[in-house]
């Protein structure tokens, strides 16, 4: 019988968030909001209550550094898709959740899906923390093991707003969004995984991402933030 590789996208493992980053964006973004995570960061995820008890053990995510710099494979990304030309944070929050939710072992590289998804960055390095992305990706013998049993994974997204702290701190201080353009929206939605053999599986997702939307320019990826209030 077929076995499913666990899906490397938004896991509930945590993920370190380098001290510099959590006090950067926390003094831009929004310092009350990011304070509920001054110690730990950690990704949001609605499924955890899924049976995996088909599933094997899964290795750490990734044995290279998040802070290397991203691979540039020959045949480009693969079928990680482009970044939206999109102004409006929960639009775009909308679509960089459904590009970390979904991945196509089968035809796409791990150093492809690393490509493809650094692409959505901001380019404002002072601000963007790759690690917090980069992290979800699994180690190459995972990748290959996943490829290898042609898994793949399309989502959906079924809401997406900005948590009530954030919502709160902007209107206690409007101006403060101000110095970065920095925004905090949590995504809801379900992640489809399918591998060969007819295998397949269903999993509500959740995740806090924050995003970066300058006046006049299209908004661009920042982190996967601390978790916050709903």
């Amino acid at each position: 019988m077929q076995k499913r590789f666990p899906s490397f996208a938004l896991s509930a493992r945590a993920v370190d968030w380098p001290a510099h980053r959590r006090v950067t964006i926390a003094a831009i973004v929004i310092t009350g909001l990011l304070a509920v995570a001054a110690t730990t960061a950690w990704l949001s995820r609605g499924g955890d209550q899924h049976d995996r008890s088909s599933a094997p053990t899964r290795s750490s995510p990734s044995s290279v550094s998040p802070s290397q710099a991203v691979p540039t494979p020959a045949g480009g990304t693969g079928s990680v898709p482009k970044p939206p030309p999109v102004s409006e944070p929960v639009a775009y929050a909308k679509a960089a959740a459904t590009m970390l939710w979904s991945y196509n072992a089968r035809d796409t590289s791990r150093g492809q899906q690393l490509a493809g998804m650094e692409a959505w960055m901001s380019k404002e390095t002072q601000y963007a923390d790759w690690q917090s992305i980069s992290a979800q990706v699994p180690d190459p013998v995972l990748w290959s093991r996943m490829a290898d049993n042609d898994q793949h994974a399309t989502s959906t997204v079924t809401e997406a707003h900005y948590p009530s702290a954030f919502e709160q701190a902007l209107a206690d201080d409007p101006t403060a969004i101000t110095e970065a353009y920095i925004y905090v929206v949590t995504v809801n939605g379900k992640q489809q995984i399918t591998w060969k053999g007819g295998g397949g599986g269903a999993e509500d997702r959740a995740v806090t991402l924050a995003v970066q939307c300058r006046p006049s320019h299209d908004c661009s990826l920042v982190a996967i933030a601390p978790r916050v209030a709903p």
